[in-house]
Protein backbone atom coordinates (compact mmCIF):
# COMPACT_ATOMS: atom_id res chain seq x y z
CA UNK A 1 0.00 0.00 0.00
CA UNK A 2 1.27 3.37 -0.54
CA UNK A 3 0.44 6.88 0.82
CA UNK A 4 0.10 10.12 -0.94
CA UNK A 5 0.25 12.68 2.11
CA UNK A 6 -0.94 16.47 2.59
CA UNK A 7 0.41 18.09 6.00
CA UNK A 8 -0.76 21.31 7.51
CA UNK A 9 -3.79 22.12 5.65
CA UNK A 10 -4.88 25.46 7.86
CA UNK A 11 -8.38 27.26 7.31
CA UNK A 12 -10.48 29.22 9.37
CA UNK A 13 -13.22 27.00 10.77
CA UNK A 14 -16.23 27.66 13.09
CA UNK A 15 -16.05 24.04 15.21
CA UNK A 16 -16.48 23.67 18.94
CA UNK A 17 -18.58 23.14 21.93
CA UNK A 18 -19.03 26.87 23.44
CA UNK A 19 -20.85 29.22 21.46
CA UNK A 20 -17.95 32.02 20.91
CA UNK A 21 -16.00 29.27 18.83
CA UNK A 22 -19.11 28.19 16.30
CA UNK A 23 -19.40 32.50 16.59
CA UNK A 24 -15.61 34.14 15.97
CA UNK A 25 -14.05 30.40 14.87
CA UNK A 26 -10.30 29.45 14.80
CA UNK A 27 -7.72 28.62 12.95
CA UNK A 28 -7.56 24.74 12.56
CA UNK A 29 -5.14 22.20 10.84
CA UNK A 30 -5.62 19.44 8.62
CA UNK A 31 -3.18 16.16 8.30
CA UNK A 32 -4.73 13.57 5.19
CA UNK A 33 -2.45 10.46 4.50
CA UNK A 34 -4.37 8.70 1.45
CA UNK A 35 -3.80 4.90 1.10
CA UNK A 36 -4.01 3.44 -2.65
CA UNK A 37 -1.74 1.49 -4.60
CA UNK A 38 0.23 3.95 -7.16
CA UNK A 39 2.31 1.64 -9.34
CA UNK A 40 -0.30 1.97 -12.67
CA UNK A 41 -0.47 5.81 -12.04
CA UNK A 42 3.52 5.71 -11.40
CA UNK A 43 4.18 2.71 -14.71
CA UNK A 44 2.02 5.49 -17.23
CA UNK A 45 3.25 8.36 -15.64
CA UNK A 46 -1.05 9.17 -15.28
CA UNK A 47 -2.62 11.79 -12.73
CA UNK A 48 -6.02 10.16 -13.89
CA UNK A 49 -4.84 6.82 -12.31
CA UNK A 50 -3.86 8.46 -8.77
CA UNK A 51 -5.06 11.11 -6.71
CA UNK A 52 -4.76 14.92 -7.42
CA UNK A 53 -3.28 16.53 -3.84
CA UNK A 54 -4.61 19.60 -4.88
CA UNK A 55 -8.00 18.65 -5.51
CA UNK A 56 -8.15 16.66 -2.01
CA UNK A 57 -6.44 19.95 -0.40
CA UNK A 58 -9.41 21.99 -1.54
CA UNK A 59 -12.30 19.60 -0.65
CA UNK A 60 -10.70 19.09 2.92
CA UNK A 61 -10.31 23.03 3.11
CA UNK A 62 -14.20 23.37 2.24
CA UNK A 63 -15.12 21.49 4.34
CA UNK A 64 -13.58 23.12 7.56
CA UNK A 65 -14.92 26.31 6.15
CA UNK A 66 -18.53 25.24 4.77
CA UNK A 67 -19.42 22.73 7.73
CA UNK A 68 -19.82 23.62 11.41
CA UNK A 69 -19.53 20.66 14.13
CA UNK A 70 -19.05 20.21 17.79
CA UNK A 71 -16.72 17.77 17.84
CA UNK A 72 -13.33 17.92 15.85
CA UNK A 73 -14.01 13.75 15.80
CA UNK A 74 -17.28 15.32 13.57
CA UNK A 75 -15.11 16.77 11.53
CA UNK A 76 -12.50 14.52 11.24
CA UNK A 77 -15.25 11.85 9.95
CA UNK A 78 -16.90 14.45 7.34
CA UNK A 79 -13.29 14.72 5.69
CA UNK A 80 -12.52 10.95 5.70
CA UNK A 81 -15.90 10.15 4.20
CA UNK A 82 -15.07 13.05 1.81
CA UNK A 83 -11.98 11.47 0.56
CA UNK A 84 -13.43 8.08 0.20
CA UNK A 85 -16.41 9.47 -1.56
CA UNK A 86 -14.01 11.39 -4.02
CA UNK A 87 -10.79 9.64 -4.75
CA UNK A 88 -9.67 6.02 -5.70
CA UNK A 89 -8.08 6.00 -1.67
CA UNK A 90 -8.78 2.76 -0.26
CA UNK A 91 -7.78 3.58 3.31
CA UNK A 92 -7.30 7.53 4.87
CA UNK A 93 -5.97 8.41 7.96
CA UNK A 94 -7.26 12.49 9.09
CA UNK A 95 -5.90 14.12 11.63
CA UNK A 96 -7.57 17.32 12.82
CA UNK A 97 -5.06 19.67 14.77
CA UNK A 98 -7.07 22.31 17.27
CA UNK A 99 -4.55 24.17 18.61
CA UNK A 100 -6.14 27.16 19.80
CA UNK A 101 -8.76 25.01 21.92
CA UNK A 102 -10.65 26.50 25.03
CA UNK A 103 -8.28 24.26 27.47
CA UNK A 104 -6.89 25.96 30.82
CA UNK A 105 -3.62 24.85 31.24
CA UNK A 106 -0.27 25.11 28.63
CA UNK A 107 -0.25 23.09 25.76
CA UNK A 108 0.90 23.11 22.37
CA UNK A 109 -1.65 20.88 20.38
CA UNK A 110 -5.14 18.78 20.69
CA UNK A 111 -5.91 16.49 17.59
CA UNK A 112 -8.27 13.91 16.52
CA UNK A 113 -7.18 11.35 14.38
CA UNK A 114 -9.11 8.66 12.64
CA UNK A 115 -8.58 6.10 10.48
CA UNK A 116 -11.23 4.65 7.88
CA UNK A 117 -11.35 2.15 5.03
CA UNK A 118 -13.82 1.60 2.13
CA UNK A 119 -16.41 -0.95 3.08
CA UNK A 120 -16.09 -4.44 1.50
Amino acid sequence: MDTIGIRGIAARGYHGVLDWERAYGQTFTVDVDLMLDTSVAARGDDLGQTIDYGAAAEWVHQIVTGTQFQLIESLAEAIAREMLDRTIATHVVVTVHKPQAPIGVPFTDVFVRIERGRQQ
